[in-house]
């Protein structure tokens, strides 16, 4: 009898090969906006998306809560869906999006930084959902049983690729039941809880709002550099935008104010994953309904490991994906397997890591987005980025290599330290040298307006202005014609 990894190859390869960097033809383009609405609607909820929603409150009240959650889901998952809409449009995954801005070798640090977090990110799902799990089943609590059955889930699914995963287990089962249980739980909040009075509390300060609804805007930003991984199946750019949009704004909010609710509505005192999936399974009726929610999770997983193999390809096109997919699984439970032997994680550091990530990453799209949609730099991903070698290996006269991308560059460490800035996140050490920098050298306010306006607005802002002045500056000079300065 074929293995199932056998088998689930067999299917990957019927329905779309297992594309690497290179574009995906018109004809294995196959995922339409209802598709991709599922998928992305899918991958915005889940345990840890409730554990960062109950994070709100009660430092803001239900209303300023709810309020921050709308503002936070929309302004995330714009930036998302262009970016999607950017991979539907061109066919890549999304660090290949950045040969053209950044160079080959320049979109080798996004790549690098990429893997790390997305390893980072698997080691936390894994985490998750073993140390809930073996919270499920009073008669086999061992972590250590738990973690190999959702690494080994979650790396098949991965193995099968976002067209199997969508086509055949999302939109036949996965999805449907995730929402189904999500609404129930959802049904019972609202009919066992205080509505008036939950409304009605005040909150007890110390979360400014803007940094709250950062708090919300970074869950989408998280998958700014995967989304276009799994569109550049679609079959369609419109399709791709509203898709994504929806379904992950949509998912988004309903599982922030899902998580906000458990705090103040179900009196959730642990808003940890562990303490979330012992409210859910007492307050939802019993351990099928949060098992249910955790089958779920492995969605959130099987993407981590697609994408860090696939970004992974963009370092070594010749890396074989199936075997880059078994190394950061592998690497992902390492770092479970840490974080188990540590018993129990501290969720600052969880909120240290999501605003560390932010900094990074939010910059970083807000230079890309100005490249592609601001100053209309589309299309410009050639064969030679691709094959840099020389056509002829005969030629006497190498191809030139392009110049790196100064305003690039710059506009990507301006955003990061005005994220920095706003919002001090890293080692200690980094946070004094800053401070020291800042405040005690050059007499500035920090953090920035004390944190008040949130970070990723303001890096966003200044990344997006910077490589928009700067890039146009240097476009018109390379245009400028022999002798004439400027």
């Amino acid at each position: 009898m074929a293995s199932v990894t056998e088998r689930i190859e067999r299917t990957l390869q019927a329905e779309a090969p297992a594309w690497g960097i290179r574009p995906v033809p018109p004809r294995h383009r196959q995922l339409g906006g209802l598709d991709l609405g599922v998928l992305w609607g899918d991958l915005a909820i889940g345990l840890l998306v409730l554990v960062t929603g109950a994070f709100l409150v009660p430092g803001l009240g239900l209303p300023r809560a709810l309020l921050a959650i709308a503002i936070g889901s929309i302004l995330g998952c714009v930036p998302l869906a262009m970016v999607g809409a950017a991979g539907a449009r061109e066919g890549v995954p999304g660090m290949v999006l950045f040969r053209p801005v950044l160079g080959i070798r320049g979109s080798y640090v996004p790549s690098v930084l990429n893997i790390v977090q997305l390893v980072g990110w698997t080691g936390f799902e894994f985490w998750a959902m073993s140390l809930v799990a073996s919270h499920l089943f009073p008669s086999l609590p061992s972590y250590w049983m738990w973690l190999p059955i959702v690494a080994v889930v979650s790396t098949a699914l991965a193995l099968g690729g976002p067209i199997v995963v969508v086509r055949r287990w999302l939109e036949r089962f996965g999805a449907w039941v995730v929402a189904g249980v999500a609404a129930w739980i959802t049904l019972r909040v609202l009919t066992t809880a205080d509505l008036g009075a939950i409304w009605h509390r005040p909150g007890q300060g110390g979360l400014p709002f803007w940094l709250a609804v950062d708090l919300v805007i970074v869950m989408p930003v998280s998958w700014l550099p995967l989304v276009a991984d799994y569109n550049r199946f679609a079959r369609t750019v419109r399709g791709s935008f509203v898709g994504t949009f929806v379904g992950y704004a949509v998912g988004n909010a309903w599982f922030y104010a899902l998580g906000a609710l458990l705090v103040l509505g179900a009196g959730l005192s642990d808003p940890s994953p562990a303490g979330i999936g012992t409210s859910i399974a007492s307050l939802a009726g019993g351990w099928i309904v949060l098992l249910a929610l955790l089958v779920g999770e492995t969605d959130e997983a099987f993407a981590d490991i697609y994408s860090a193999a696939v970004s992974s390809q963009n370092l070594e096109s010749r890396i074989p994906q199936r075997v880059a997919i078994v190394l950061v699984a592998a690497a992902g439970a390492v770092l479970a397997i840490w974080l188990g032997l540590r018993r129990s994680v501290a969720l600052g550091t969880y909120e240290s890591f999501l605003f560390l990530m932010g900094s990074v990453f939010v910059p970083l799209f807000g230079m890309f987005v100005a490249d592609y949609f601001v100053l209309g730099r589309r299309g410009r991903l050639t064969e030679e980025m691709f094959d840099p070698a020389p056509a002829d290996p005969q030629a006497s006269r190498p191809r030139p290599r392009p110049r790196p991308n100064v305003p690039a560059a710059v506009a990507w460490v301006a955003g990061f330290l005005v994220y920095q800035w706003s919002v001090p996140t890293g080692p200690m050490a980094w946070r004094d040298a800053m401070e020291t920098l800042l405040h005690r050298w050059l007499r500035l306010p920090f953090p920035l307006w004390s944190s008040r306006a949130g970070a990723s607005i303001p890096s966003f802002a200044v990344a997006l202005l910077v490589y928009a002045v700067l890039g146009a500056w240097a476009g018109r000079r390379r245009r400028a014609p022999a002798g004439v300065s400027r």
